[in-house]
């Protein structure tokens, strides 16, 4: 009997393996073979051409020791990330609760304001907002109609970065349609009981709207981390290709691509992509390992870190 049933069950494991197969190749081919390569490029003098030359730890020591543009691309990153991050969540939450006392013709509200989200990362939306941002562009023309005259936005290293934050809350959509969902999930009897023993809005908005919309806090705020690190259409766009004005616009990712594909320096490229994988890594787990301080359950328990 038993060796009767290891046939069919070799069968069904080798059905599942066989549906495995696709993905497994697409992990080793496509995601951890370039990875491991990559790593190993970051060790090496490589410019695309010749063959890579070992270099050891001397691509990190220079970057660490004797590279300018790298801290600045790290400054305006950051600064992006610390600006964009909190704002675009508050004013997704803000839609998102809105779009929630059941208005009619829900689905196309939030087909609308999730269009942003699909259009925001392209070429043509960044092309649009430098014209709408330029000194005489049409931000300046709707100023001018309350009689002050703007500057040129992006071409002032001291407001380009905020004209780009700006292109970031704009694509509020992704984060505000998960809001929404999870907003539905809260229980309306919760906030009748809170009333009946007098709890205003903003009452209710910290002890029950927060707390159990927290999980998808949470999710929302470790996917919009990544994502911001990663910026880099709207710096090329509006940068001009080079970080401009006097490399306000030098996001990280963007010097990582003037390194590997303007100055053909692809070891020094691959060295500063490992070093952006720590730093995600690391904001990462410290979102991870808060949680447990301020992330919330529906059955009343705190996230275990």
């Amino acid at each position: 009997m038993a060796s009767a049933r290891r046939p069919a069950l070799w069968r069904q494991d080798r059905t599942a393996y066989l549906f495995l197969l696709p993905w497994l190749l697409g992990f080793f081919c496509l995601t951890l073979g370039p990875m491991v390569y990559s790593f190993y490029l970051s060790l090496t003098k490589f410019n695309l051409l010749n063959s890579p030359k070992w270099l050891g730890l001397q691509n990190y020591v220079q970057i660490f020791t004797d590279d300018a543009s790298f801290l600045q691309s790290l400054k305006i990153t950051f600064q992006y990330v610390l600006l964009s991050v909190p704002l675009r969540l508050i004013f997704a939450l803000l839609v998102a609760m809105a779009l929630n006392k059941g208005i009619r013709a829900l689905g196309i509200y939030r087909t609308v304001y999730y269009i942003p989200s699909l259009l925001g990362g392209s070429v043509a939306i960044a092309i649009v907002w430098k014209k709408i941002f330029d000194g005489d562009g049409l931000f300046n023309h709707f100023l001018a109609n309350f009689g002050i005259e703007g500057p040129a936005w992006i071409a002032n290293p001291l407001y380009v970065i905020y004209t780009i934050v700006t292109l970031s809350v704009w694509q509020f959509g992704s984060a505000m349609v998960i809001f929404l969902a999870g907003l539905k999930q809260i229980p309306a009897d919760l906030y009748e009981a809170s009333e009946v023993d007098g709890a205003g809005k903003v009452r209710q908005f910290f002890r029950i709207t927060l707390p159990l919309l927290s999980p998808v806090l949470f999710f929302n705020l470790v996917m919009s981390i990544i994502n911001s690190f990663q910026v880099f259409t709207p710096g090329y766009v509006i940068g001009d290709g080079r970080g401009g004005p006097i490399d306000s616009t030098l996001f990280y990712t963007l010097y990582l691509y003037l390194k590997g594909f303007s100055f053909f320096d692809m070891g020094y490229a691959s060295a500063l992509a490992w070093i952006m994988l720590a730093i995600i890594g690391a904001f990462t787990a410290l979102v991870f390992v808060t949680s447990k301080y301020w992330v919330f359950y529906g059955d009343g328990r705190e996230e275990r870190g």
